[in-house]
């Protein structure tokens, strides 16, 4: 019988408040409220790709900044996918996607060997998208990838267009993350030399 592999966390703080399910066995069902529209529009092309049911909301203190909001929902979402993963056993570990978005190619390569390490590089030089901040999204990435124990690639090949530069380092994270994430009945146990990851 195949373990559940679900999660649900609560993070509350004087800054944020955060609701987070996640099935990593789903269909790519989502319902995301996090108060910002683009960072929504991530979430949800994250979970569509990657086939992961989310349900996601948060309240943050907006009017101060969006920096606590973004930060909290990136560790959140990682300690949900730690939690989801339970101990690792039988999963391929690793993952890869080169995802293309119109005149945009971005490379996202992972591996979900429990040690947290972010290499982030953007060819778009834009640094807003109406009034969000895109560096808060290497935020959100360098929370999400210490909470869920993994070592994360990311580099926007090329491509101006920052919509769909973000939209392509999104998607291509779904992908890799759905491969890292499958389990494959030929592994038995942990997918390392060592016995534990």
């Amino acid at each position: 019988m195949k373990k559940i592999r679900k999660a649900k966390v609560v993070r509350d703080t004087r800054e944020t408040q955060i609701r987070v399910e996640l099935d990593l066995d789903g269909r790519g069902t989502y319902s995301i409220d996090t108060g910002l529209p683009f960072l929504n529009h991530m979430l949800e092309l994250f979970a569509k790709h990657a086939l992961f049911d989310l349900n996601l909301t948060a309240r943050g203190d907006l009017e101060v900044d969006y920096h606590h909001t973004v930060e909290d929902v990136g560790l959140a979402l990682g300690d949900a996918l730690n939690q989801a993963l339970g101990e690792r056993k039988g999963i391929e570990r690793y993952g890869f996607s080169l995802m293309p978005m119109d005149e945009t190619l971005s490379r996202v390569a992972l591996d979900l060997g429990g040690r947290p390490f972010l290499v982030f590089e953007m060819a778009t030089k834009k640094r807003k998208i109406l009034d969000f901040e895109l560096s808060l999204l290497g935020e959100f990435l360098r929370a999400f990838t210490t909470q869920a124990r993994m070592n994360l690639h990311i580099r926007q090949l090329y491509g101006t267009d920052a919509h769909h530069a973000y939209e392509s380092v999104f998607k291509g994270l779904a992908r890799a993350m759905k491969t890292a994430c499958q389990r494959d009945p030929r592994v038995k146990g942990v997918p390392s030399s060592k016995g534990v990851l």
